[in-house]
């Protein structure tokens, strides 16, 4: 079933639970398609008055910044090992050149590649454990995180909350002025045959006198 068919089937509550629980467990380090849920969440937002944007904001913010929380902590626990480890259980994202190249990312930008990853998917994944794992100070990957979490999170909420309603408000614009446009080429077609059809009768009088006089 597809995510947004899903998302409408359950109680609002359920929505705000089930994005924040994706986008944490994702921080985490399993790969889980968090971006999805919640651009799929918040345009279901825009859609149906009971699912409150500013509420589904916070809540994947919160997911955002605890789970990638716990990432810090368990990459910090498990150094290198745990990467090993993620490597055989999610080959894909989790291969050696990926490690490597996101390991550069945080030698290189520190802070900055925490609160950029969170805008990019294979560094979202990484951003908690990898940090932990080179034990960057817990307070800069704390505020990294945070101001990340709340910029990622608040700002794909509102930006889809926003696109959702002026393409609603489009669409409905769009349908009434097909609706006109239809009942216009309605009428026009019927003048037109009407025209075409008085013009006939017209000929046809103007051609029997004739026919009789001769």
């Amino acid at each position: 079933m597809h995510v947004q068919e899903w998302l409408d089937s359950v109680p609002a509550v359920a929505v705000y639970a089930v994005v924040a629980l994706v986008i944490g467990v994702e921080s985490l380090g399993i790969p889980l398609p968090g971006e999805i849920v919640l651009v799929s969440a918040a345009l279901l937002s825009s859609q149906h008055s009971g699912i409150n944007p500013f509420v589904l904001g916070a809540c994947a913010t919160a997911g955002a910044v605890i789970g990638d929380s716990i990432g810090y902590a368990i990459g910090r626990k498990g150094g290198r090992p745990l990467l090993a480890w993620l490597g055989r259980k999610f080959p894909r994202h989790f291969s050696e050149g990926h490690v490597a190249t996101a390991e550069r990312s945080f030698e290189k930008w520190g802070m900055w590649a925490v609160f950029f990853g969170r805008f990019i998917a294979l560094l979202r994944i990484f951003a908690g454990p990898l940090a932990g794992v080179l034990h960057m100070p817990y307070w800069k990957f704390l505020t990294a995180n945070l101001l990340g979490g709340i910029c990622w999170a608040g700002g794909t909420t509102a930006v889809v909350y926003y696109v959702g309603l002026v393409a609603e408000d489009w669409l409905k614009r769009f349908s009434y002025a097909g609706l006109a446009a239809a009942v216009l080429f309605g009428l026009a077609s019927m003048l037109i045959v009407r025209r075409r059809a008085r013009k006939v009768q017209m000929t046809q009088k103007e051609a029997e006198p004739v026919s009789a006089g001769d």
